[in-house]
């Protein structure tokens, strides 16, 4: 199995989790003398082999992500590079939006607001950041189809 196929199952299993998890609550308390319209312990089987495949696909990928080297670096260190711009990224956009926020004056003697940034380089900054991302990403999700799972 190819790395990316194992994250798609990883994103299938979280999906499929929360809607046993949904189904579930939605059986668990019925009016007196009625019946559940699903089994309540059928559910959780499925709920609890659902979460144990989970588990074992997360260490794969993680040991995978750990011991795989592209350009250098492994999975993980571009996985954490690519996470931290994006941290980055929206931190900057909010400084940038704060400082957008231009007071007018109605009256001549009224204090005048004036940003104490470049906006504009930071702008730059995050179009540059952004596409690093894209660089990453598109490094990551080459490696992602290229790289067997460790199991």
């Amino acid at each position: 199995m190819k790395l990316a196929e194992a994250l798609q199952e990883r994103a299938d299993l979280n999906r499929k989790i929360e809607q046993l998890s949904d189904r579930l609550e939605a059986n668990v308390l019925v009016q007196e003398g009625e019946v559940p319209l699903e089994d309540p312990n059928v559910l959780k089987t499925q709920l609890d082999h659902s979460i144990d495949r989970l588990i074992e696909l997360i260490n794969a990928i993680n040991r995978t992500n750990s011991q795989t080297v592209v350009n250098g670096q492994t999975l993980t260190a571009l996985i954490a590079q690519k996470d931290g711009l994006s941290t980055k990224i929206g931190h900057y956009k909010s400084i940038v939006q704060a400082s957008s926020r231009i007071n007018y004056r109605a009256r001549g003697s009224e204090i005048k607001i004036l940003t104490s940034i470049n906006v504009s380089k930071w702008q730059s900054e995050i179009d540059e950041m952004a596409k690093q991302i894209r660089t990453l990403d598109n490094t990551l999700q080459q490696a992602n189809w290229n790289t067997d799972l460790i199991e």
